[in-house]
Formats: structure tokens, C-alpha cells, sequence
């Protein structure tokens, strides 16, 4: 597998969508972006109103369309379903969309079975694990956007208490993208020192309590956005694209995407984020540093929370 057409098709023109295709617009990755919605008139009108802003953007073909439009496609992406509401954990919106999702990835392998799933919708590591499981791809074609955008955030965080540029901090969050994800911070670092070293001799003098808090901030925050103003969309839009351009060109980078692990730091059988090196093939090899005994209960901890709704939801 080996497309190389630059073409995207997204599933699901609400905000996330939407966010999506402007960021992926702009950011000049895709040479095609196809819009799909129960909602037909949404679609075409997200459509429209991005192709208005042609002029200030790289040159791309966006369009509405169908399902049969996911043939050629690099990537499809699952953004349909409930949205979490102020007061919902990821977790509550589980059945109503794992149904959602397995009708859909019916509908696209009808077309394609060559192009990587991307799965967006909540709760994503359990979607994720219900997409390999009734697609029948390999389970490196199909992945979720994991906890890339909880790193982004843990990133942020540090920059902000550390005054690090955050391009300069590479910090991961592993796990399950919900309460139980495990901010990794044996093996973040900046400049290639490792930050709990660098705390220990900086003169703020960060305790395991600053830690915990600065975790804790990482867990929440799409809860607060939630609460603001209803609904999370520009960093996930934002998240997507740095993914997307991963697999359309090729990166080899290394992202925290969720995926079906396969005896990963002991944990079989059940989708969740931890590094991987991401190509136009999807997971191309696993990347597992080594974590603290604390981070590595966590870990197998998070991953019990997940295997447990699957079998709730009977996957």
C-alpha cells in the first residue's frame, strides 16, 4: 500500500470536521478533501464555504460527496457521532457511537480497503479497537488520534511553567485518550535533558506535587474548553493535519496515535496511544521507552479501563 494521492476524505462536516478540512486547506498537505454527512446540505455548505477562501490558501479540490469517494483516498477520517457535552466523560458516549462508527467503516470498505483509517470520534481508543475489529484491515492500517493532542497540551504546560519554547519540549502522554492517561514524565525532556533532572536543579524547585498538578491540567483540559464554549475543535483540527501529513508524506514521525497493541509493555489486545513511527503504510514500528515502574502500573492500569468497556460494549 503505497497511494500517494494527497486526497482526504473526512466523515463528519461538524466542528471537528470542519476545523479539520480548514486546517488541512491551509496548511497545503492534501491535494483533495471530501466532505461526508448524513446531513448532505452541511456538507456541501462547509464545502462552499471553504472553497470561498481559495484565493488566501494553497491550491486544493474540496468538495461534498459520498461514501464511493473514499476510493483513492490516503486517509479516511471518522469524525461522525455524539459530541461529549459539559458533565460527559468520553467514556459515556460509547454505545451510541460505536454503532455509528461500525455503519460507517461498513460503507467505506466497500471502496477502499487500501486507504488508513483515522478514527476521531469518542471514546476514541475504544472506537479505534471496534474499527480494526469490523474492517478486517491490519491493525497497523487502522489508528486513532490517541493522546497527539493530550501531548500537544502536556507540551504546552511545560513551556508555560518551565518559560521552554514548546517546540523544544518533547513530552508524551500515553494511554487512553480520557481519565486514565498517563502523563509520561520519566522521558520527557528538552535540549536532551531529561525535565525531572533539569527540575531538580532548577531554582523553582518543582515538586512531585507541581508534577501532579501540571498532570492533572493535561487530564482536564478539554473539560474546560468544553465547559467555555461547548466543544473542542481547533487543536484537534490542528492535531489531525500534523498526523495526516505523517502518512501523506511519508514522515516516519513519531506519534502517540492510538493503535492495537500487540504485547507492548506487556498489554495485549486493546487500543491506546503510546509512540509510533508513522508512514503512508500507518503504524510502521513501534517505539517503547523505557517507563517508571509508577508510569508502567499506570499504564497497564489505563489499558484495564479501556478492556473493560470493549467487553461492556461486547467487542
Amino acid at each position: 500500500m503505497n497511494i500517494k494521492t494527497g486526497k482526504v476524505v473526512i466523515i463528519g462536516a461538524g466542528a471537528v470536521g470542519s476545523t479539520f478540512a480548514y486546517a488541512l486547506q491551509i496548511s497545503g498537505v492534501a491535494s483533495e478533501i471530501v466532505l461526508i454527512d448524513i446531513d448532505k446540505k452541511l456538507a456541501a455548505g462547509q464545502a462552499m464555504d471553504l472553497n470561498h477562501g481559495a484565493f488566501f490558501a494553497p491550491p486544493v479540490n474540496i468538495h461534498a460527496g459520498d461514501f464511493e469517494d473514499c476510493a483513492g483516498a490516503d486517509i479516511v477520517t471518522i469524525c461522525a457521532g455524539a459530541s461529549q457535552r459539559p458533565g460527559q466523560t468520553r467514556m459515556d458516549l460509547v454505545s451510541t457511537n460505536i454503532n455509528i462508527c461500525k455503519q460507517i467503516i461498513e460503507k467505506v470498505i466497500e471502496h477502499t480497503t487500501e486507504s488508513i483509517l483515522l478514527v476521531v470520534t469518542n471514546p476514541v481508543d475504544v472506537l479505534t479497537y471496534a474499527a480494526v475489529k469490523c474492517s478486517g484491515l491490519p491493525s497497523q492500517q487502522v489508528i486513532g488520534s490517541g493522546t497527539v493532542l493530550d501531548s500537544a497540551r502536556f507540551r504546552y504546560l511545560l513551556h508555560q511553567h518551565c518559560g521552554i519554547d514548546p517546540r523544544n519540549v518533547h513530552a508524551y502522554v500515553l494511554g487512553e485518550h480520557g481519565d486514565s492517561e498517563v502523563p509520561a514524565w520519566s522521558i520527557a525532556t528538552h535540549g536532551g535533558a531529561k525535565i525531572v533532572d533539569y527540575c531538580k536543579a532548577c531554582d523553582r524547585g518543582c515538586s512531585e506535587a507541581d508534577h501532579e498538578r501540571i498532570s492533572q491540567q493535561v487530564r482536564d483540559s478539554a473539560y474546560h474548553v468544553i465547559e467555555a464554549k461547548g466543544a473542542t475543535n481547533f487543536a484537534v483540527g490542528l492535531a489531525l493535519v500534523r498526523i495526516a501529513t505523517a502518512i501523506i508524506r511519508n514522515e516516519n514521525s513519531v506519534l502517540t496515535v492510538s493503535t492495537l497493541l500487540q504485547g507492548q509493555y506487556g498489554i495485549t489486545d486493546v487500543c491506546m496511544s503510546v509512540p509510533v513511527i508513522l508512514n503512508n503504510k500507518g503504524v510502521g514500528s513501534y517505539v517503547c521507552p523505557e517507563l517508571s515502574c509508577n508510569e508502567l502500573e499506570q499504564l497497564r492500569a489505563s489499558a484495564d479501563v479501556i478492556r473493560n468497556v470493549q467487553r461492556r460494549a461486547e467487542l
